[in-house]
């Protein structure tokens, strides 16, 4: 199993959207690359902390490749925005990739580079390893299955690829 680190606005959407891909694994939302140990929703949200909203994934590697997973992503990111994505603003919803494993960011600056082509401003998205996570609540944990109607700044026509796990 392999695992990297999406932060991609609301973190929300993210799970919801990441969760329906076969081979992703697990997926935790949470709190990455601040300067708070054991940040809360609240304190984040308010942008005090220095986190972005982030989506932990496990996956597969021989189901899906990081390549698939991050060109997934990419269709639910607007990747040349600063701190903001839909109605989210603020530090706390910017986009990131976070890696764990150096080896990943080849494929993560190829598909990067890919992507800015289909731009004309330059792509504000992070990369960089991962300096620290720590889970959201539990009320966050798989959020829109708790909550179908809850609030989503992904177009919800992009929960409708579900494929069998």
């Amino acid at each position: 199993m392999k695992t990297i680190y999406l932060a991609g606005g609301c973190f929300w959407g993210i799970q919801k959207y990441i969760d329906q891909f076969n081979g992703v694994k697990e997926t935790v939302v949470g709190y990455a690359n601040g300067f708070k140990e054991n940040p809360s929703y609240i304190e984040v949200k308010a942008g005090i902390t220095g986190h972005a909203e982030t989506c932990k994934v496990v996956y597969d590697e021989s189901v899906i490749s990081l390549k698939t997973l991050l060109e997934k992503y990419y269709l639910v990111i607007d990747p040349t925005s600063l701190d903001k994505q839909g109605e989210d603003e603020g530090p706390s919803y910017r986009v990131g990739i976070f890696y764990v494993d150096e080896g990943d960011l080849p494929v993560i600056r190829e598909v990067t580079d890919n992507e800015a082509t289909k731009y004309d401003e330059p792509l504000v998205i992070e990369i960089e390893p991962l300096k620290c996570f720590y889970p959201a609540e539990e009320e966050h944990q798989k959020y829109l299955e708790k909550n179908p109607e809850g609030y989503c700044h992904i177009d919800r026509c992009f929960f409708c690829e579900e494929t069998e796990k």
